[in-house]
Parts: C-alpha cells; structure tokens; sequence
C-alpha cells in the first residue's frame, strides 16, 4: 500500500532525515521518502502500519503539521 501524506513544516535535508528516520521505526512501514521542498511524504506499508499513529509521531517532533 502507498500512502501520500502533506507535512507543513519542512525546510531541509534535517527534517527528510529526521521524518524518514521516525517512519522507518513505525511497524508495518517499509519505506519513506520525504520531499522537504513541497512537503510530500510518500509511504510504503502494509495492512498493520497505523498511519494515524505516524501521524501523531510526526506532530510530536514539535515542528511539524500533518494536514
């Protein structure tokens, strides 16, 4: 399964590493790659990730909005 998701908040290589590096942790995720400069997020996953949960692990990180 693919997921795109739009973060508010991005700026530079930091934040890719820093949302892709939270994404790979997350169970169920298999990839995650981050466009910083349009804040698009693409998410490869299976039936198990919990995408409202990554979500919330994103918005934890204090600088960041999924919307």
């Amino acid at each position: 399964m693919k997921t795109i998701l739009t973060i508010k908040g991005t700026h530079c290589t930091s934040c890719k590493m820093l949302i892709e590096d939270v994404c790979s942790e997350a169970k169920g995720v298999h990839s995650a790659s981050l466009d910083f400069k349009t804040g698009k997020l693409v998410v490869e996953h299976d039936a198990t990730a919990d995408m409202k949960g990554l979500k919330k692990e994103i918005e934890s990180l204090g600088k960041y909005k999924v919307v």
